[in-house]
């Protein structure tokens, strides 16, 4: 069997989780491969509304299989606190939510670390959510890191030398912190980790594939916030591409499946960095509310702008998409005109290319479409969709070249219409 993956092709928050949900069915396994409690995956049924931060997007359907990958870092303290709630509301997790051996622990020195960075930057910050993300993938590549493997192996020996360490250097700082009180509930957390499966999850994924299940493979943030590719320095600290998947779960490259990529009918991005198609006048602000565009996990509004096609076909290239999913089409409903950037002017060149750095005097090159006008959100079904949002539909296929195999017209679980 083949491992199918779902990602996002813009910077982050298209609606993967929503998806992963409505695919999850199909699948007797999920598993998330890279990304951490940054990422903040939003699903709506039975008029709840939970949003996931490391725990799968799977995890509500029954007998259903979730892992958190070898790619991935985990907080104790925060897995603790979403763990509680979830169980809480009544969704029992003990029994379906595995954890790699080699996920990385996001340690309180790291958040410490990861504040004290972004303010020494003053103007030139990332943007970062400061939950130590950065940090913890730093230690992994400098081979510093702790491994959820580690927490049975001369652990407390382990903790001292890394936070030694980290206390090295946050002496740099102007920053005052008490570091007992972050660890009283760090280690809750550790006790928590404790009571669930924890797998050599690559040689449990390639034996259940052999086994005959299909697994569903999900990612976090988007391929524009990818470290190698996105928009760097302003990116994530992993690969949220489909290559991602490959070594943040242990799975060969052969293995892959299909590959949906998930995007919004407009754009948007959170924190610092480059968006040639931002808004900044009443038509972003519109965007915005009607969106409701603020982190599922920050809170922080997003910057709101029309869909870039250029950012869009670079990521459905380095991804290999073989269908796409538009999520959010009804926040458009009321657009008299919708746009679409086409290509870029840079430097007094036209180019439908991705440049080196798109802060370089970037003008976006837009066509304009008819909108709809019609509220979509009731819609059950393909044969339903206003002329005008068949002809969108079909313009971005052809300018994209990859089927829309999904759209969504609400933020609900039903509100997802699967095209023949």
């Amino acid at each position: 069997m083949k491992v199918d993956v779902i990602l996002g092709l813009q910077w982050g928050d298209e609606g993967k989780g929503k998806i992963v949900d409505v695919l999850t069915p199909n699948y007797q396994i999920v598993a998330r491969f890279q990304g951490g409690p940054n990422a903040g995956h939003t699903l709506e049924f039975e008029k709840q509304k939970y949003i996931l931060k490391s725990i799968p997007s799977g995890i509500f359907q029954e007998g259903k299989i979730n892992i958190i990958g070898n790619g991935m870092v985990i907080d104790p303290a925060l897995f603790k606190q979403e763990v509680d709630a979830l169980e809480a509301s009544g969704h029992k997790l003990t029994d379906r939510l595995f954890i790699s051996k080699k996920a990385h622990l996001i340690l309180p020195t790291h958040r410490l670390l990861d504040s004290a960075s972004e303010k020494e930057k003053g103007v030139s910050m990332i943007g970062t959510t400061g939950k130590g993300i950065g940090p913890a993938y730093t230690d992994k590549i400098a081979r510093n890191g702790l491994r959820v493997g580690d927490i049975f192996h001369n652990f407390e020996e382990k903790y001292k030398q890394a936070t030694d360490r980290h206390k090295k250097i946050l002496s740099q700082y102007p920053l005052s912190y008490d570091l007992d009180a972050i660890e009283k509930e760090w280690f809750e957390g550790i006790e928590k980790i404790k009571t669930f499966n924890i797998i050599d999850s690559e040689h449990f994924i390639n034996n259940r594939l052999s086994e005959g299940d299909n697994v569903l493979a999900e990612g976090a943030q988007g391929t524009m916030l990818d470290i190698d590719f996105g928009t760097y320095p302003f990116v994530t600290s992993s690969n949220t591409v489909c290559a991602g998947a490959c070594t943040g779960l242990g799975i060969a490259p052969h293995k892959i499946g299909e590959v949906y990529g998930v995007f919004k009918a407009y754009c948007t991005r959170v924190g610092s960095g480059p968006f040639p198609t931002e808004l900044l006048d009443d038509t972003g602000k519109l965007l915005r509310d009607r969106g409701y565009e603020y982190g599922s996990v920050t809170k922080r509004p997003r910057r709101c702008g029309w869909i870039d096609l250029v950012a869009l076909r670079y990521a459905i290239m380095l991804n290999g998409v073989t269908k796409l999913v538009m999520m959010k089409s009804d926040v458009l409903d009321t657009f008299d005109t919708i746009k679409a950037c086409v290509a870029y002017e840079a430097n007094g060149k036209e180019t439908e290319n991705l440049p080196f750095d798109l802060s370089d005097n970037i003008k976006p090159i837009y066509v304009e479409l008819p909108g709809w006008k019609t509220d979509i959100t009731n819609i059950k079904s393909e044969d339903e969709f206003p002329e005008e949002f068949n002809s969108y539909l079909a313009f971005l296929e052809e300018e994209l070249g990859i089927p829309i195999a999904l759209v969504s017209v609400g933020p609900s679980r039903e509100q997802t219409i699967i095209r023949q």
